[in-house]
């Protein structure tokens, strides 16, 4: 039996995509909702849910930790309202939760409109166990407590799930900059630097936030603090210090984030989860001219995630400063195949197919790349395409 196990709160807009999802493949939905004043128990129930309260209790690993009283199933699937599952994960995962010394599957959640790594790993799918439990008082996890648990049961398995299981678009920056999500982030991230001086994950987390916003010099400070407590058998962790201090670096120093970004894809990590890594070490040799090993670089990534917009673009841009125009403008195609509203991939193709000579296809690619820039909310950047494209091509013509 498979429990879907959740915490909300004013979750209306989105839960009934998530739990629609999942209909069908779990065999109970339990929701605890902790103070929504909005429609979001009436939207739970009326798909099916099984809905308990409890008052918020100021964290979130305490709350998830009570909603797991709840369940009964003998695996557990933890979901937030911004997350879906992908139909073409079930299969997978029911083979994978059919082994019986499994103990927990970690899930890739592919991150829509994330500024940052396109894929992450979460650990969201494990067997009802009593001494698995929730920690951490931000992104909450069971890892502590399932790693102490192998340690006295070590029959135990742990398994990934090849396969994207997880969609999530709560990274999307203008949700981000939206509401107080931020400023209770960084409130959390803060306590728990203060309680784990020097703690690594802290460190990470942290680190990569302040480089986000602007405040480089306390970020990378922050992540060159944690990447030397580290230890090698951390490897996840360490490849978010190695990436993020790389992003940091890269404008003033880039010999430095191309060596960072080398130790970051040496460390054995899935492919789809070093993606920003392989990409962003291609951006930089493509600035410095090693086009050969940029391409061959982007090629990997697409080959690693071919359903990603993104590898396409990158492939596109780096081919094309290699005077392969054709082999840009099928790389810009596939890009839209998998993202038809990528307004970049929309503007690259249009100059790819005016340098081959297409005009009719540039001025409609342009016009296309033009008409997305302001359904998006980006009136500045479209009017600044129109000029810039006006000068190469009759916007207004046929």
């Amino acid at each position: 039996m498979l429990s879907l196990s959740m915490i909300v709160r004013n979750e209306a807009e989105r839960l009934e995509r998530c739990l629609a999802s999942v209909a069908g493949f779990v065999d109970e939905m339990v929701v605890l909702d902790t103070g929504s004043s909005d429609a979001t128990i009436a939207i739970a129930a009326g798909c099916g849910a099984v809905v308990h309260q409890l008052p918020w209790p100021g964290d979130f690993a305490p709350a998830r930790n009570a909603a797991l009283q709840h369940v009964r199933g003998d695996w557990v699937l933890v979901l937030d309202a911004d997350e879906w599952l992908l139909s073409e994960a079930r299969g997978p995962l029911r083979q994978l939760m059919g082994q019986s010394d499994l103990l927990l599957i970690n899930l890739l959640r592919q991150e829509r409109g994330a500024a940052q790594s396109p894929y992450s790993n979460v650990s969201r799918l494990f067997r009802r166990h009593p001494a698995i439990h929730w920690s951490r008082p931000y992104h909450a996890m069971v890892d502590d407590s399932v790693l102490a648990l192998l340690e006295q049961e070590p029959h135990w398995r742990l398994a990934d799930c090849d396969v994207p299981a997880l969609g999530h678009d709560g990274y999307r920056s203008e949700l981000l900059a939206s509401g107080d999500k931020a400023r209770r982030l960084r409130q959390a991230m803060e306590a728990d630097l203060a309680a784990h001086p020097g703690d690594p994950y802290a460190c990470a987390k942290l680190g990569s936030l302040e480089v986000s916003e602007g405040k480089r010099e306390r970020g990378i400070a922050l992540l060159e603090q944690g990447l030397a407590r580290c230890p090698s058998s951390s490897q996840p962790v360490r490849y978010e210090l190695l990436l993020h201090l790389a992003i940091a670096v890269a404008g003033s120093d880039p010999a430095r984030a191309e060596q960072l970004y080398r130790q970051a894809l040496a460390l054995p990590l899935p492919p789809r989860l070093t993606l920003a890594t392989r990409l962003n070490l291609a951006g930089l040799l493509q600035e410095a001219g090693a086009l050969e090993e940029a391409c061959a670089l982007c090629q990997q990534a697409t080959a690693a995630a071919p359903e990603l917009a993104l590898g396409w673009l990158q492939l596109g841009l780096v081919e094309r400063r290699r005077g392969r125009i054709g082999a840009a403008i099928g790389a810009y195609r596939t890009a839209l195949q998998r993202d038809p509203n990528h307004a970049s991939a929309h503007q690259n193709l249009a100059v790819a197919l005016l340098l081959g000579g297409d005009l009719a296809g540039a001025r409609s690619g342009f016009r296309r790349a033009i008409e997305l820039l302001q359904q998006q909310n980006r009136p500045d950047e479209a009017e600044a395409l129109r000029r810039q494209a006006g000068t190469m091509v009759k916007l207004d013509g046929a």
